[in-house]
């Protein structure tokens, strides 16, 4: 099933190729928590990176999860980030996977104001047996057999897109790319990474997705030197290292200057994001108003009834009287 969304249309370039330009961070500073659009010339085949510093560290570090779990998590979270980028929107966009696996659940949303949020629902004593047999165990060994959803939500007046494909792929990416090879929409190829960096440990992550747009009119023919030219670039995005695409050290645009420079790379305005949860004891309140009375009222048998949100781990208290 297709997320047949509009695709984000190419914004006007900021930096046009240069080492000088593309190093230069001074006209842009930020270089994490950011998503980085550009365009490779001459066959305009679009991109995007994303590096996560705080924001990543932040969703990761308010659940005590498992190493092999926290590492998926970043990566799904990553990965909504970057796909979100693509599409045009006003909403949220949110990544699920759902499997039998001893990692239930991954969620991860982005808001088009740029707030991010995610988390993963895991069996403690199935993931152990998992993890004891290797050091990294595969995607399919984490989620097992299921489904990855892709959906756009814009509010209760307009139209809920979604896509779904079967979980198939060694890694998150790889699902992806199954993903992307049943939509007629466009094509992409992406690179993740999660890591620990820095004295402190933080979690970093960064991604990588060069994207092809099908001519209109749907599967016309490509010519031969954009399809050279797409191999080309998907070779040079697989030299990029798990290490580059976190280092603090890195700016983004330097990144892909290493990586493109031959080919033109023209980069874009930057997008920020941050980890931000939508949930409030407001939010929390409208809820349990919904809740019938009979339901309520057995709330109220405990001195304090506590609503603990899954993304950001807050406690919500309530007490008889409240309820």
């Amino acid at each position: 099933m297709a997320l047949a969304l509009p695709l984000r249309p190419p914004a006007t370039p900021l930096v046009f190729s240069g080492n000088a330009a593309l190093s230069d961070t001074t006209a842009n500073p930020r270089i994490d928590d950011v998503v980085q659009p550009f365009q490779l010339d001459p066959f305009a085949l679009r991109g995007r990176l994303v590096r996560l510093g705080p924001t990543v560290d932040r969703i990761l570090s308010q659940h005590d999860y498992p190493e092999p779990v926290a590492t998926l998590l970043g990566e799904a979270i990553t990965l909504a980030v970057l796909l979100a980028g693509a599409l045009k929107y006003d909403g949220v966009f949110t990544l699920q996977t759902k499997g039998d696996g001893p990692v239930r659940l991954l969620v991860a949303d982005v808001k088009t104001d740029g707030a991010v949020r995610g988390y993963a629902q895991y069996d403690a004593t199935r993931l152990g047996e998992v993890t004891a047999k290797g050091d990294n165990p595969s995607v399919p060994k984490l989620l097992g057999a299921g489904y990855i959803a892709f959906t756009v939500d814009q509010g209760d007046d307009t139209e809920r897109y979604q896509g779904i494909v079967e979980i198939m792929g060694a890694t998150l990416a790889e699902c992806a790319q199954h993903y992307f090879r049943q939509s007629e929409q466009f094509q992409a190829g992406l690179k993740l990474a999660v890591a620990r960096s820095g004295d402190g440990s933080a979690w970093r992550a960064g991604g990588l997705m060069l994207q092809r747009v099908p001519p209109e009119g749907g599967h016309a023919r490509i010519a031969d030197d954009v399809e050279d030219a797409w191999r080309r670039v998907m070779v040079l995005m697989s030299s990029a290292t798990a290490a580059e695409l976190v280092a603090p050290d890195l700016p983004p645009r330097r990144l892909l200057w290493r990586l493109f420079h031959d080919d033109g790379v023209r980069v874009y305005e930057t997008h920020p994001v941050e980890a931000r949860c939508r949930c409030s004891r407001e939010r929390i309140v409208r809820i349990l108003r919904a809740f019938p009375a009979d339901e309520i009222e057995d709330m109220r048998k405990d001195p304090v009834t506590t609503v603990t949100c899954e993304f950001c781990n807050t406690r919500y208290e309530f007490s008889a009287d409240d309820l």
